[in-house]
């Protein structure tokens, strides 16, 4: 790589990163590792029941600040391992929490944490059944990291996945986007201007389940870390087709959208912890959209666009003015640590 060292950029969810993995990680990682492009890997069981396949993931969570409006650090752990389960279909489970604590760290902070992500946990119906607990110097973590890994179970006959995108598809997101990075930067920048955005940090299995049971979906992908940006370029790319995006059908809240004003940002690049992006066949689409908007997670959805031939890859934005622009893949990230 280029600059033969880490950066920010690395960690942000977009091109670099993408260089990262492709690049260091897995060449150094060799025949053992097994990159697919998926939010969790589904895995057959030797010796289990037919037909049922495991879902695995694993993330880390470094926000700051730990407490945001909407959320906390622990909160975001669960939803976030919850949400990469769910993308592959599958029925979360079980989750493993694992602890860097920095020396200094309050009682009653790490317990206000804990208490948020076991309410968390119950709220999306899974068992914390593991986990492991270090302590680092003073000035080593920002107070607290949290590493979860979780599993869940895809039943026989599913298969959602990110490369499952058709020409024909309908592009559907479950509601507003960019709620959560507006809502860390306010609170952790202290801007002088008031901007009444909550995180949408949620588990999204739900929502998921009522997908799927109204009609088919071909790809989901919820976009944190890169925003909209980057899960549609990455279900264009993984999925070998072109999107095309009607850039006023996007919803986003007028908080999110002043935020972006003020700072120059795009909200389609901005991080999301409770929305999901879906590839729906046209013959599913009302049925799946009156679904969605019937869940307390969805009300807000809206069709975006759709799935196209086309370069693989190449996602248009087409503008209310007529005009289209070809949308990029992100090669940094505007502020750090939002997820």
């Amino acid at each position: 790589m280029a600059d033969k060292v880490i950066t920010m950029a690395h960690g942000a969810g977009g091109s670099r990163m993408l260089d990262l993995l492709e690049e260091v990680v897995y060449p150094a990682l060799g025949s053992s590792a097994c990159p697919d492009a998926e939010d969790a890997a589904a895995l057959e069981v030797p010796g289990g029941e037919p037909g049922f396949r495991l879902a695995c993931t694993t993330d880390s969570f470094v926000v700051k600040p730990l407490f945001f409006p909407g959320g906390d650090i622990g909160k975001l752990a669960v939803c976030g391992t919850v949400n990469d389960l769910s993308m592959r279909g599958a029925r979360p489970l079980y989750l493993t929490m694992g602890l860097i604590l920095e020396e200094g760290l309050s009682f009653q902070v790490l317990e206000d944490i804990l208490r948020s992500a076991g309410r968390w946990a119950e709220e999306a119906g899974v068992r914390l059944v593991a986990g492991d607990t270090k302590v680092v110097e003073r000035g080593a973590a920002d107070g607290l990291y949290i590493n979860t890994s979780g599993v869940g179970l895809i039943p026989p006959g599913r298969e959602v996945s990110i490369h499952g995108a058709r020409p024909g598809d309908a592009l559907l997101v479950s509601g507003c986007v960019g709620d959560h990075e507006t809502a860390v930067l306010s609170r952790r920048e202290g801007f002088d201007f008031k901007v009444d955005v909550e995180s949408d940090c949620a588990p999204l299995n739900g929502l998921v389940e009522a997908m799927l049971e109204a009609g088919e979906v071909h790809a989901l992908r919820d976009p944190t870390r890169g925003g909209l940006a980057a899960s549609l370029k990455e279900m264009a790319s993984a999925s070998g087709v072109a999107l095309e995006v009607r850039e006023e059908q996007v919803p986003v809240r007028e908080g999110v959208r002043a935020f972006c004003e003020m700072l120059g940002l795009d909200p389609l690049l901005l991080a999301n912890e409770g929305k999901l992006l879906a590839a729906v066949p046209e013959e599913s689409l009302l049925a799946i959209l009156e679904a969605v908007r019937s869940h307390p997670l969805g009300r807000e959805a809206a069709v975006i666009g759709r799935v196209v031939e086309g370069r693989r890859g190449e996602v248009a934005v087409l503008t209310p003015l007529g005009s289209s622009r070809l949308l990029r893949m992100p090669s940094g990230e505007h502020f750090p640590r939002i997820c």
